[in-house]
């Protein structure tokens, strides 16, 4: 590839960190809508579900923009595609200030916003080809830390909104976005690789794989998870316990946080003990704390539980996607692409179900013991795995540390 440059035996850590900047300010950009969505809802009058879809709708297009994403990191070049990917932003920011006062243009504008969200596919497949395969887990983890963009929008937007008016947050978010474009084209590098192949070629030769359907399903668990529930967290602070909108949102911030700052040690510790074992420990875990928050009854009794889930929720993004990266690494920007767009659907998926569980029931348990429910369908599901994995052949000790099942 013209331009590239070969791979050290160390990695680059210019390219990880302008993947890392990436990733941030497209995540902060991402979950704009969720951190301004009590801002909106109430200037807006909206339903419970019209809460929920214009929190979920960028999440929904980062889903499916993910897929295409990533054939195009692999076949013209990640970096290429992710300045792209900066500078398309500026269009909604520029629409949902013009049109605040719509319900129907706030649903473009954050669909349009989505297109933030699929950072995922390009980061992670420029930083995964400028490190060696012995520290995918930890430099996959570092890069997809990036969705610590969730804590500043969260930090950030409400406070600006009661200064400037939620409406003007949006050209101020302009300014992060202008200064992560001009950084990370100075100082990503595409790194030599085997001679693309073709889009056309690439995606259905990955989509025969069983491997990939299995981690599109427990990363809609995980990732949905983290995504949903940060972009819905301040809605569910401020109708469900009555919290202001600065409240809920360093509420917010701080759960996100916790989630964001753990990724990387989720692919540590899959590159030492195996990434679907220690999956399996973080879905049994995900089913407790889900019903856990379903039976909170105040602010203090629903942080004590929601700290531990994001943690769970973050570190298992790290896990999965050492096992992405291993299993997947000639095709890790269609791999991504793939996984993080079901990952996204999940996301998109997760606000409804609790808006509408309040619109029914009046409350949001019947939602979260759905979600406890699912997490231990994830739990059962890759136990089953591991076991049928484990009663075959022995396998080679790195395919044991990196590959799905049936490569335990």
């Amino acid at each position: 590839m013209e331009g590239a440059t070969p791979i050290s035996a160390r990695g680059d850590m210019r390219t990880l960190l302008a993947c890392f900047l990436h990733f941030d300010v497209s995540f902060m950009l991402w979950v704009l809508p969720g951190a301004l969505g009590v801002f909106i809802a109430e200037s807006l009058d909206l339903t419970p579900a019209q809460k929920g879809l214009v929190v979920a709708a960028p999440i929904l297009t980062g889903a499916l923009l993910r897929i295409p994403a990533g054939l195009l990191a692999d076949s013209f070049g990640a970096k290429r595609v992710g300045v792209f990917m900066l500078a398309f932003p500026f269009v909604p920011l520029a629409l949902g200030r013009l049109a605040a006062g719509s319900f129907e243009a706030w649903v473009i504008t954050s669909l349009m916003l989505g297109a933030a969200g699929t950072s995922f596919a390009v980061a992670l497949s420029l930083a995964s080809r400028s490190f060696p395969p012995e520290r995918q887990g930890l430099v996959m983890g570092i890069a997809a830390a990036g969705n610590s963009g969730t804590v500043i929008a969260n930090l950030a937007a409400p406070r600006l909104a009661l200064i400037i008016g939620w409406p003007n947050v949006l050209l101020a978010a302009m300014a992060p976005a202008a200064l992560a474009l001009a950084i990370f084209t100075g100082l990503a590098r595409e790194q030599r690789t085997q001679r693309p192949i073709p889009s056309r070629r690439r995606l259905p030769r990955i989509a025969r794989e069983p491997d990939l359907w299995r981690l599109c399903g427990l990363y809609a668990v995980t990732f949905g998870g983290y995504m949903g529930l940060t972009a819905f967290f301040p809605l569910l602070l401020r109708t469900a316990h009555s919290l202001g909108p600065v409240e809920a949102g360093y509420m917010t911030a701080l759960v996100a946080v916790a989630g964001s700052a753990v990724r990387p040690l989720g692919g540590y510790a899959a590159d030492r003990l195996g990434g679907p074992r220690v999956l399996a420990l973080l879905f049994a875990s995900l089913a407790v704390l889900y019903a856990g928050i379903a039976l909170a009854s105040s602010p203090a009794a629903l942080m004590l539980v929601s700290v531990p889930l994001f943690l769970c929720l973050g570190a298992g993004n790290g896990a999965l996607f050492q096992i992405v990266a291993g299993r997947f690494s000639d095709d890790i920007g269609a791999a991504t692409g793939v996984v993080g767009a079901v990952g996204g659907v999940g996301g998109f998926l997760l606000p409804n179900i609790l808006a509408g569980a309040e619109g029914v029931t009046g409350s949001f348990q019947a939602g979260f013991i759905a979600l406890a429910l699912i997490a231990l369908g994830a739990f059962v599901s890759l136990r089953a795995a591991i076991r049928g994995a484990s009663s075959g052949p022995s396998p080679a000790p790195r395919a044991a540390r990196v590959a799905m099942v049936p490569y335990l």
